[in-house]
């Protein structure tokens, strides 16, 4: 046994998502980072170990152009690149890889933290060391830092520290919430272990253990779905422990769930109701992923208000987007559906203040343990709204290593920017940086995309629902066709909406109303005659009215800024209106229906450096005219500058809903609206014209980085698309100059 000291910046407890991203983010700002698991993989409940979906403000495609950004958004894109199929050992690999690929990076896998040195008074504590035993190494390791970060999970080093904390739900009185229980009590969401099947192409029988459970005395088959052929996630609802204590009554709710698993898989093979001969079981789990445990106190707590109303914290530094999703405490064996859910009309900010503790000065927090309620948290536990967390809270900790602050005194304004400049999970805000030259700079263009016309019908879409259509209204709504079938003469109606809050898809406020005679006949294009300017660039949602003699026409072309949806009745168990429920792009996704709009500004060149690196109001983002050879964007100075680092912000379409395992394969391994080949070119103040500086081939990445070996004195750069990876325009979100 060996006794051990390791002293850094940063010491960051916890491997799961939000803990690998803190550390990450962290040490790409200069701290010099301990990250300590008690896992021998990174990557949490999402690792090979427990096998769960990442998931996080798409809710599964609900929510639009929320895909998270920042680290998150790159181990999302770099694993649809390197496993589209979602093996969950190639996503392993994917998440270390991203740890070890950062010198600053100190990682201490099977390294149980289970000891901490805190001083001060209660409400004033402060963290000096955390101590762990490295198993099966026989080390027993002591971390010192100057601050510290619970992604535990379980928030057992807090808990420790004396950090203030909650278990369990808070009564409706204390803040308010409709969701919560009149009176507060124990009850948490329980714990879940998955399974995955396999056919062999031959017949096997199944034996099942003396423990598995006979399910068809319980309520399972009639209450939750069961399938051959599902596999890990599927059965999302094998969940117990909501009762119990989920951490110190684990390895009972562990014994409850293997009994069950077995008890289904015997269900399955032996009952003789499922097509089953030939299948096997491949894997079992054999760690409960947890779903809630302790939640520490901040300066704030988000609840459901927060999210539902979609508050705009002053301090926001991430998104969340999943829906408030609650279980019932007796989990499997409940007679109640296995959720209950509520969506808000988009994308939510979480602040600052509940990533930091409320009364030990050098702890924050990320992860499913953030200030929050339960009922609030039940959509921030997801784990990839966790992992933006991650990388907000690991931001932090190295602004206040830098500056010898507490996480309570660190100014928001430069923990905002630099969030921004690393591409993190903000909406609604512009990059700021004095120190940036693109934001002095004149924008121009080869070309851009003024006019949409998508001419060529693939679907024939009768109108026997609401269609919906999202346009960017910059800067304003003018010169809408629609391709129309009309089996007799009829009436187009519809109606325009303002979605009001730049992050929504979803029709709010009524703006007018258009009714156009169309006559009988096949594929004729009808003016809608819908004008409207509004006050500032934004969203405009047309519903075309539904109508039985009406059929819209589809594409197969996915156009930037342009959404299209159709409306569905909500379930018997919605709590209405629930907006973003009743609109979905099924049949839709990737496709537009037939329309010609125009013109825009939308997609000029001054959009790359307007600030904004998400869709927002707009698609903010320069698109060339399809068609145009060797695209260019070019940024001009009126005096000469010194460029030494050149950052381009790529469009990795934030609308496709990518994950990690195999809930859904999406058809390309790198986002075809990435650019794939391109240069980057500097006027000579000799007169000899454009100069390279940089090329690219092969790029699969949305940020990429390029500094220069000396610094480049010049009036104009320019960006060169030689090639994309299929879309037919080139696209770029931001060009960024130092």
């Amino acid at each position: 046994m060996r006794n051990e000291t390791a002293v850094h910046d940063i010491t960051v407890i916890g491997g799961g998502l939000a803990g690998t991203c803190a550390a990450i983010a962290a040490a790409r700002l200069g701290s010099r980072v301990a990250l300590v698991t008690n896992r021998p993989v990174l990557g949490g409940n999402s690792s090979s170990e427990v096998r769960v979906w990442v998931v996080g403000a798409t809710g599964h495609g609900k929510n639009h152009h929320a895909r998270e950004g920042g680290i998150m958004g790159e181990l999302l894109v770099e694993n649809q690149y390197r496993n589209p199929d979602g093996n969950p050992y190639y996503w392993d690999a994917v998440v270390l890889d991203a740890v070890r690929n950062e010198p600053n990076i100190s990682l201490y896998l099977n390294t149980d933290v289970h000891e901490v040195d805190a001083e001060g008074p209660e409400d004033e504590r402060r963290i000096t060391s955390v101590t762990g035993w490295m198993m099966g190494s026989e080390r027993r390791i002591r971390f010192e830092s100057d601050l510290y970060l619970d992604c535990t999970g379980d928030g057992l080093v807090g808990a420790l520290a004396g950090a203030r904390h909650r278990i369990g739900r808070e009564s409706r009185a204390e803040y308010g919430e409709p969701w919560a229980p009149e009176e507060a009590d124990g009850i948490t969401l329980g714990s879940t272990l998955l399974f995955y099947t396999k056919d062999v192409g031959h017949p096997v029988k199944y034996v099942p253990p003396s423990f598995a459970k006979d399910i068809t005395q319980t309520s399972i088959p009639e209450r939750r779905i069961i399938k051959a052929g599902d596999n890990g996630c599927a059965y999302w609802w094998i969940e117990f422990g909501g009762e119990l204590d989920t951490v110190h009554d684990n390895e009972r709710i562990r014994d409850e769930l293997w009994s069950v698993i077995h008890g289904i898989w015997d269900h399955i093979k032996n009952s003789g109701r499922f097509d089953a001969e030939n299948m096997t079981l491949e894997w079992v789990g054999s760690v409960p992923g947890k779903r809630e445990y302790r939640r520490f106190l901040g300066d704030h707590v988000l609840t459901q208000h927060d999210i539902l109303g979609q508050t705009e914290f002053d301090d926001r530094v991430a998104f969340g987007g999943w829906s408030i999703d609650l279980h019932p405490a007796r989990g499997m064996y409940a007679a109640e559906a296995g959720a209950k859910q509520r969506y808000a009309d988009g994308i939510y900010h979480i602040p600052y203040r509940s990533l930091y503790s409320v009364n030990t000065a050098n702890m924050l927090m990320a992860g499913r343990d953030i200030s929050a309620s339960h009922v609030a948290f039940g959509s921030t536990r997801v784990m990839a709204t966790c992992a933006t967390l991650g990388q907000a809270a690991g931001t932090a900790a190295a602004l206040c290593a830098a500056s010898g602050v507490t996480p309570r005194e660190l100014p928001y304004a430069e923990l905002r920017r630099t969030l921004l400049r690393e591409d993190a999970s903000l909406i609604g805000l512009a990059f700021d940086d004095p120190a940036e030259l693109a934001r002095t700079a004149t924008a121009s263009a080869s070309s851009a995309l003024e006019t949409l016309a998508v001419e060529e019908p693939q679907e024939r879409w009768p109108l026997a629902a609401d269609a919906g259509i999202v346009l960017p209204a910059d800067p304003a709504l003018t010169g809408l066709s629609l391709l129309v079938d009309a089996a007799d003469e009829t009436e187009l109606v519809v109606d325009l909406y303002d979605p009001e809050l730049g992050q929504n898809y979803v029709p709010r406020s009524l703006v007018a109303t258009v009714s156009v005679p169309v006559p009988a006949g096949a594929k004729q294009w009808v003016d809608v005659g819908l004008v409207w300017t509004p006050d500032t660039p934004r969203n405009a949602f047309a519903v075309v009215r539904a109508n039985d003699g009406l059929a819209l026409y589809s594409a197969g072309t996915a156009v930037p800024g342009v959404l299209c949806f159709t409306r569905v009745p909500l379930r018997p168990q919605d709590e209405s209106p629930q907006p973003l429920r009743e609109w979905t792009d099924a049949g839709l996704l990737r496709r537009t229906f037939c329309l010609r709009y125009g013109p825009t500004r939308a997609y000029g060149a001054d959009k790359a450096l307007d600030g904004y690196a998400r869709p927002y109001a707009g698609p903010h983002m320069w698109v060339s005219e399809p068609g145009t050879e060797a695209p260019w964007l070019r940024l001009d100075w009126a005096e000469e500058v010194p460029v030494g680092r050149v950052e381009l912000l790529l469009d990795d379409d934030v609308n496709e809903d990518l994950i990690n395992l195999h809930h859904h394969r999406t058809p390309f391994d790198v986002l075809p609206t990435l650019l794939r080949d391109y240069r980057i070119e500097a006027l000579s103040t000799s007169g000899d014209g454009w100069q390279e500086i940089a090329r690219v081939t092969d790029n699969r990445r949305r940020r990429v980085v390029h500094e220069l070996p000396h610094a480049v004195r010049t009036t104009a750069l320019r960006v060169v698309a030689e090639a994309t990876n299929g879309a037919p325009s080139a696209h770029i979100v931001a060009v960024r100059v130092y």
